[in-house]
């Protein structure tokens, strides 16, 4: 069983057990992390395309560690001008581990459902604003 998530702006194809760098995240090393922007599953032949997410699905993992990529160098140069610049760069990236591909049975999302749904069933009817009464002209004043 595979899915596409969509993790920190990016979108991964993703399997149990399998480890993959993401762009840095905001959680603790050995804490877990849920993901619910699932795109698309697929158990043994059976796909399930979302539009534009699949709902009830989510996408647990790990976080292994924080660490930083390779280096990449930016060399800029213009012909015949003697213009020549090199920046270096490191991207911070988080390791994680994918330990579940499934439903999520989050039951804070349930709840806030209901509550959602509580909401909209007791929101009372828009009142109607009052009618402006035209204000009484003051007689003009004779010179």
């Amino acid at each position: 069983m595979y899915a596409i998530v969509e993790i920190a702006g990016q979108q991964f194809k993703v399997e149990k057990d399998q480890q993959i760098f993401v762009h840095r995240l905001d959680a603790k090393q050995g804490t877990k992390v849920s993901f619910d922007k699932v795109l698309l599953t697929d158990d043994k032949g059976n796909v399930n395309i979302g539009s534009p997410l699949v709902k009830g699905m989510s996408v647990t993992a790990k976080v292994m560690e924080h660490l930083k990529g390779d280096k990449v160098i930016v060399f800029k140069k213009k012909r015949r001008k003697g213009y020549k610049v090199k920046n270096g760069h490191r991207q911070y990236l988080t390791k994680l581990e994918i330990e579940k591909i499934g439903s999520s049975t989050s039951k804070k999302k349930v709840v806030e459902d209901k509550i959602e749904k509580e909401e909209v069933a007791k929101k009372p009817a828009a009142k109607k604003p009052a009618a402006k009464k035209p204000a009484a002209k003051k007689p003009a004043a004779k010179k």
